[in-house]
């Protein structure tokens, strides 16, 4: 299941900015990080059930997670890719646990006001109390793609002014069911953060639209490779160069990865 509320990109920076060399960035964020609140109740059980299904469920003043790995919190806590975590022993990954997380008499209207970045630290916090979690940020030169503009013009239009507001437009958002998607009023940060995920490689908005934008995409099951004689579907590559106008370019580049420096299992309760 996905995560709406933890999903959200942060860019740039996939971590959020740094206080090294920011006079005053460090006690403003210490004091804004206080505010936040916490995770009153947390349970983490392991789960030995040996399915292979897993459920996340979130709410304004909760989090449950259902048969989940600890590699998989620190995917929704630090809204990175799996593959981009080094440093975890082998039971991070092997070891599934079901998690409740409540705050106690919480305050419904000021949860609501809580961005994504800061649900996450949440989930960050309890982490590093239960897991005794420690972690830095590492970056690395690695294999990029830039998704550019090919010659002529996108494939595509700018979102009509009225999407998202309150006389009758749709709602931003990009919806994906089949390796199908389609996008009402995104920025092409949102479509190269998709494509990041499919091709488990960063993908970089390199384009120089800065617009919001409607897109339909259509692409073989099999990215990356040649679509199977009964598709009708094209690899994800030629489908974003035939009906978008754009096309990824191989490239390197720094890309930042979480580095896990100390974790353990954590008490049942």
């Amino acid at each position: 299941m996905l995560l709406p509320a933890l999903l959200v990109l942060v860019m740039p920076g996939l971590f959020g900015q740094t206080s090294t060399g920011q006079s005053g960035t460090s006690s403003q964020s210490t004091t804004a990080e206080a505010k936040l609140p916490v995770f009153d109740v947390v349970s983490i059980k392991p789960n030995r059930s040996g399915s292979g299904s897993m459920g996340i469920e979130t709410h304004n003043d909760s989090y449950f997670a259902t048969n989940v790995s600890l590699k998989r919190l620190l995917r929704d806590a630090y809204d990175i890719r799996e593959d981009l975590i080094s440093g975890v022993p082998g039971w991070a990954e092997s070891t599934s646990f079901d998690i409740k997380a409540k705050v106690v008499d919480p305050n419904l209207d000021e949860l609501k006001k809580l961005t994504g970045e800061q649900r996450r630290s949440m989930l960050q916090s309890f982490l590093a109390d239960r897991f005794q979690l420690k972690v830095h940020i590492e970056t690395k030169e690695l294999p990029v793609y830039e998704l550019v503009v090919t010659k002529g013009s996108p494939k595509f239009h700018e979102a009509a002014s009225g999407n998202g507001s309150a006389d009758g437009g749709k709602t931003p958002g990009m919806w994906i069911h089949n390796n199908e998607l389609t996008a009402t009023a995104i920025p092409l940060t949102s479509l190269a953060a998709m494509l990041s995920r499919q091709l488990h490689r960063t993908v970089l908005d390199k384009t120089g639209l800065t617009g919001k934008y409607d897109l339909d995409l259509k692409w073989a099951p099999d990215d990356g490779q040649d679509p199977s004689p009964d598709s009708s579907a094209p690899s994800i590559f030629t489908a974003l160069q035939e009906q978008l106008g754009l096309k990824l370019q191989s490239s390197r580049g720094p890309v930042e990865t979480l580095v896990v420096d100390r974790v353990e299992m954590p008490s049942e309760n």
